[in-house]
This record gives C-alpha cells, structure tokens and sequence, in this order.
C-alpha cells in the first residue's frame, strides 16, 4: 500500500502499474480493495488519517481524465473512482481492474491515489509489461524466489527496485533513473560523483634532461 498510497500517490516513486499474475489475480483484487478502503482520508493533523488531498485543481482533474479514460476503454472501478465528499481536492483512493496497456493510467504517470491493477501470466510477459514505458524511476517486485528476484531485478529497466519492500528510498543508497526519468544519481559515495570533475594527468619521462 506505501508505494502506491504514501501522500496520496504523489511521490515520484510511487507505484504506477500494479501487476498481478493471473492465478492470483481476483484473490489479490478483493484484498487490496479492502486493504484500501481502511486508509482514512481527511486533514493530515486528524488522527489515523493517511490521505489527504491532491496538491491543486490541475492535479485533481487530472486524475478524473486518466480515471474516465480507463472505464471508458473497459477497466472497472472496484473502489473509488471520484471526488471525496470532503470536497476542495480530496479524491477517493481508487482500485481499477482489467487495465489494459493502452489507458492512460498505464501510459503516464497518474499522480495521485489511483492502482490500476493489470494482469500477466508469465514471467517475461510481466517483465515485458514492466519495462513498456518512458519512466524508469523506481519499480518493486513481490516474491519469496531468489533467483528470480536476481533474474527480474537485472531485467528491469529502472534505477531503483524494491523486492519485498516499498519504501525503498534512503540517503545511503544512490537515488536516479534511467529512460527520460533522468540521468546521473544522487546519495550515497556515488551520489558525489555528480559534483566531481575527473582529471587526467598524463605523466612522460621523469628522467629526462
């Protein structure tokens, strides 16, 4: 739930695409829905609360176009799916199911407190779906396998992967992506090298008179 719901979905870090694998896909879609419903949204100084709104208008509409987008193409709405009661920019943290490639909510990054769940069946075909995007920020695999998490981990076109994990971020650990989301990384020894200019001396006869 933190890599996709932490401040409402709006980290650039937050899980865009949930893949589920279809043997599990219906078993995992009811309980992520109910795991959802739980997270009160609200102002951030109430107690419990861990969603608040979206940061404007823009932000909110949005979110409503990638929504509409994705029911209009065939994805059903399992939770969500529009405004909150408490009005101004709160949007309900929304689960859709039968996501396709094609809709927005897999295109671009959402931004806010929508999971689109899409379904694979194979390894590669997961791999696949992972790496069919511009954005290679961050990406996080789910699996009690150590050599696939090697194996899938390596395939991943992203700067960043948690495995078993969604808070992934650290100072310690260099930060950065690759494809258009950015070059070079930040934290950690190699974090440094962006701030470093290397010099070649080229040394020739010491001995020379």
């Amino acid at each position: 739930l933190a890599a996709k719901f932490r401040n409402s979905g709006q980290t650039c870090v937050c899980a865009n695409r949930v893949l589920v694998q279809e043997g599990i896909y219906e078993k995992f879609a009811d309980a992520f829905s109910k795991a959802v419903k739980n997270l009160k949204v609200g102002d951030g100084f109430g107690e419990g609360v861990v969603q608040g709104p979206l940061i404007n208008k823009a932000a909110l509409e949005k979110v409503e176009t990638f929504v509409e987008d994705a029911v209009s193409k065939g994805a059903k709405v399992l939770l969500g799916g529009r405004r909150h009661s408490l009005g101004m920019t709160f949007y309900e943290p929304t689960v859709l199911s039968n996501v396709k490639s094609e809709m927005l909510v897999s295109r671009e990054e959402v931004f806010g407190p929508v999971a689109p769940l899409l379904c694979f069946k194979t390894e590669e075909e997961a791999i696949h779906m992972a790496n069919d995007t511009n954005a290679g920020l961050a990406a996080y695999i789910f699996t009690n396998n150590l050599q696939r998490t090697w194996r899938v981990s390596e395939a991943l076109e992203y700067g960043l992967v948690g495995v078993n994990e969604g808070l992934i971020s650290t100072e310690v650990a260099p930060f950065g992506g690759v494809k258009q989301s950015g070059l070079g990384r930040e934290g950690s020894k190699y974090g440094m090298d962006e701030f470093l200019e290397i010099k070649y001396v080229c040394l020739g006869d010491m001995n020379r008179k």
